[in-house]
């Protein structure tokens, strides 16, 4: 699949290491064969041109003919990977022209263009190693990859480009672009030596100006451009720690110049990230046509309006149901106003043009089979170990649960749960034996919401810290024993917590009041995933390597060719959440319960922030769901054999670790080779004092000494990048599309005994619920959010797979590329055949949905399953 990554025959050998070469001490590549004076060399260029309906574009192209025709156009020079000039650096050869650009019209939708461009190389130029590219055009385009054919003793020459080239009078530099060749930084050939230190002085900037889109600067800030000065704090510092984000270098607020001013644009697609990380044509395409449905600031008073003129509130269950069924009917006239008052003219074709389809959505699996399977306490747990976040339920190791947070200023927070409370459940066993026998487990949102609680019920919220005690029965599934709701104590937080616990009934209003309880529950670990599990783990915590790796690992050096298909589109999708999700009255703070607090929650949580404790192995051990066994698949032993994420989860990291095993040993023999590598120091010093600087002073961190630690945390990356994002985000509409089953608000407290609310709940059940957790108004904003989150690009590339076939020229790292690519396909083909076994009850339960999360394949949109490389949504 690979080879046309590979010179013809002969010019590779099983090293990757060129055969007419070699490599001596200093780096240098010596010729063997015949120098290549006086040769010509054929070249090919792949590029992408802008789309010629776009009409700026179209005045661009235009006077791109103007430039072809006084001599200017787009033009390359090669670079000698083994003859220098005086000053050291490679030789670089005479200018040639892109051929043909007048007569090749640009094409109609974004799609490749091929130009030929013919080299003449003078005497003893030697092996091209890069190119200098300069665009005399007025547009920029996106260059692809140049190929070299029958250069004379190496045969074919591949450059895999993948980047924006902007007009050469926005660079202070001319681009420089490398062979699909790799290199440590000792090994890299004298002539090119200079020119990949210069290209990533270029990347890292100064630290100053602002950014504009056709920089390509690489650089840290704190998250102060999340809202206006002081209407939320800025996190990123010793009083509220936070990885760091990408500089855009934007004027400062005039009221405090602390904070970053904020893009007037209602979608920041303007907002500055490197150009090379935005989305790609086809995915901008798929993202816009989706989110311009109903998510900004914009549409919301519309959806107001519309809101006012149907009934407040949904009724009953089928209510929901009808969102999938029939839709949420939408005037004409209305739609008409949300598609002109929220959606540029450019765009408005890529909306749903039907006013009556404008909020239907999809049915979610959770209630595609059975409607009312989300209610059953079965499945109410096994979400736990197979939902959208099942990566906080714990062994529960002490009873009754104990508190963590500090009694002097929360008073005493430990569980008001005691053993009489729970012996039912037991079957026949104590407490102290149920711990013994690995039979207790506990979902605990008690000690991270406390602390916030009384400042989050003073705004529209009226919501619980609570803890759910499970108990795992013999047929491998749990069953919820108790639920205590906690609020602070209403004289002050220093005299504890006000508990209360609730217990699983089949009827009558104790069974309502159970159905309550578990919303509460599901209500605190719906905002608990968004923010932390989701956005704060997977999303935040990324964004320092993707920074640090561009600024510090050359685009030849490995760990980078290792590394990078798991950064694609994270800095823009990142930044675009800060515009209109986490940011201050974003849509975030609009659907959860945390509302303005949630990111400066977000923030307590990073504090215990661990990068050795981010790996699946080390987080199973650490919430007591696994033990260290050498004799078990894995090195470990689950003491739920039947965990669906961690079943499945296992297989991948296992399968990612041996591949980055097999890579690096290509390139690194031993520990002194990562010790001796400078730029992968810097690389790591970087991430831990700059990228994660609020960390940096932790003893946990690596310190990448070892060719173990190096394999252990590019394989975390990965891992954080690919499955485990994968596990926490593409499940929400499946599982929370259906808003009963996964609430993020509740409007009011538990009803008590005599009051209207419990007359209702008696009365009209699903009416009292349904009043209790998100309105119709939030409901329509959550899943469309969702919808979004949940959906994967046409053009999304899933794990085991590269965008580009010859993303290197090194047969070794090629070979074992394919043994990974075929291992990824042997896993999914296992978790399907685990689906079909009906003995793990957990994989399917009684909604009927099978785990199919941490499935590496999918097609396009809802679908469920698929580990993009990236975290691209």
């Amino acid at each position: 699949m690979f080879g046309i990554g590979k010179v013809i025959e002969g010019a590779l050998n099983t090293t990757g290491d060129l055969a007419g070469s070699v490599i001596n001490a200093g780096g240098n590549i010596v010729d063997r064969v015949t120098n290549l004076g006086g040769k010509k060399i054929k070249g090919k260029v792949i590029l992408m041109r802008s789309n010629v309906l776009d009409f700026t574009e179209f005045h661009s192209t235009l006077l791109d003919g103007f430039t072809e025709l006084l001599g200017g156009g787009v033009s390359l020079q090669l670079i000698s990977a083994t003859q220098a000039s005086l000053d050291s650096r490679g030789k670089v050869g005479k200018r040639a022209f892109l051929e043909r650009w007048l007569t090749s019209i640009p094409p109609l939708f974004a799609g490749e263009s091929v130009f030929q461009v013919n080299f003449d190389l003078e005497d003893n130029f030697g092996l091209p190693g890069a190119f200098f590219i300069k665009n005399g055009h007025t547009s920029e385009f996106f260059l692809k990859s140049l190929t070299l054919e029958d250069v004379p003793g190496f045969g074919r020459i591949h450059f895999d480009c993948n980047s924006w080239v902007y007009p050469s009078g926005r660079y202070k530099k001319d681009r420089i672009f490398f062979a699909n060749k790799t290199f440590l930084p000792s090994e890299t050939p004298n002539p090119l030596r200079k020119y990949r230190e210069e290209e990533l002085l270029n990347l890292r900037g100064d630290g100053t100006g602002e950014r504009k889109e056709w920089d390509r600067i690489y650089d840290y800030d704190v998250y102060n451009d999340l809202s206006d000065p002081n209407v939320r704090p800025i996190l990123g510092g010793s009083q509220h720690p936070y990885p760091r984000r990408g500089r855009t270098g934007r004027p400062r607020a005039r009221r405090d110049s602390n904070y970053e001013t904020r893009l007037s644009a209602v979608l920041g697609l303007t907002i500055y990230v490197p150009r090379d990380e935005n989305f790609g044509h086809l995915k901008m395409s798929d993202f816009l046509g989706f989110a311009l449905k109903s998510l900004s600031s914009t549409v919301q008073p519309e959806l107001v309006n519309l809101i006012n003129i149907t009934p407040g509130e949904f009724d009953k269950f089928q209510d929901v149901h009808d969102l999938y069924e029939g839709g949420f009917p939408v005037p004409l006239n209305v739609f008409r106003n949300l598609t002109e008052a929220f959606t540029p003219p450019m765009f408005q074709e890529l909306l749903r043009n039907d006013g009556e389809r404008f909020l239907k959505f999809s049915p979610p699996q959770v209630v595609r089979d059975n409607k009312s399977g989300w209610r059953t306490d079965e499945e109410f747990a096994r979400e736990m170990l197979a939902g959208v976040n099942p990566v906080i339920i714990c062994r529960l190791k002490e009873f009754p649960p104990l508190s963590k947070l500090d009694p002097q200023i929360y008073g005493d927070q430990n569980s008001k749960i005691t053993e009489e409370d729970i012996k039912f459940g037991l079957e026949g066993l104590s407490a102290d034996e149920a711990i013994k026998q690995n039979k207790l487990y506990i979902l605990d949102h008690h000690d991270a919401l406390m602390p916030y609680l009384r400042r989050i019920n003073s705004t529209s919220t009226r919501t619980y810290a609570t803890r759910t005690l499970l108990f795992l029965k013999a047929d491998g599934t749990l069953k919820p024993l108790v639920i205590e709701l906690s609020l602070p104590h209403p004289q002050g937080d220093q005299f504890g917590a006000n508990s209360k616990l609730y217990f699983p009934a089949e009827s009558g209003v104790e069974n309502s009041i159970w159905q309550l309880a578990k919303a509460y529950v599901a209500v605190n670990d719906a905002g608990y995933h968004q923010l932390n599990s989701h956005w704060l783990h997977t999303h935040a915590v990324q964004e320092p390597f993707v920074i640090a790796t561009h600024r510090q690992l050359s685009v030849v050096h490995p760990i980078h060719k290792l590394l990078v298909p798991h950064f694609k589109d994270t800095m823009f999708i990142n930044a675009f959440a800060r515009q209109v999700l986490v940011n201050a009255d974003g849509l975030l703070e609009s659907t959860h319960f945390q509302s303005k607090y949630a990111m400066e929650l977000s923030s307590d949580v990073y504090k215990e922030w661990n990068f050795l404790e981010q790996g699946l192995p080390a987080d199973l051990i650490k919430r007591g769901v696994a033990v260290e066994d050498s004799n078990s698949p894995h090195g470990l032993r689950l003491l739920i054999e039947d965990y669906p994420f961690a079943v499945d989860g296992l297989e991948i990291w296992s399968t990612i670790k041996t591949w980055v095993t097999d890579y690096i040993s290509v390139y690194y023999k031993d520990d002194k080779a990562v010790q001796n590598d400078v730029e992968l120091q810097s690389w790591w010093k970087e991430v831990r004092e700059k990228g994660h600087a609020d960390k940096k002073n932790e003893p946990w961190w690596p310190k990448m000494q070892t060719l173990k630690e190096l394999i252990e945390s590019c394989t975390t990356i990965i891992w954080i990048s690919s499955a485990l994002h994968a596990a926490v985000n593409f499940g929400q509409y499946p599982y929370g599309g259906f808003i009963p089953n996964r609430p993020t608000i509740s409007r009011r407290f538990m009803p008590e005994v005599g009051t209207p609310e419990y007359k209702e709940l008696e009365s009209n059940p699903e009416k009292a619920f349904l009043r209790t957790i998100n309105s119709q108004l939030q409901t329509l904003l959550g899943v469309s959010l969702i919808e979004i989150l949940s959906r994967h690009a046409s053009d999304e590339v899933y794990l085991g797979q590269r965008a580009s076939i010859e993303w290197t020229s090194d047969a070794a790292a090629i070979e074992v590329f394919e043994k990974f690519g075929k291992e990824v396909f042997e896993v999914e083909n296992r978790i399907i055949e685990r689906n079909k076994n009906i003995n793990f009850k957990n994989r399917t339960g009684p909604v009927n949905v099978p785990y199919t999360l941490l499935l590496p394949s999918s097609t396009e949109g809802l679908t469920g399953r698929g580990i993009p490389n990236s975290i691209s949504i």
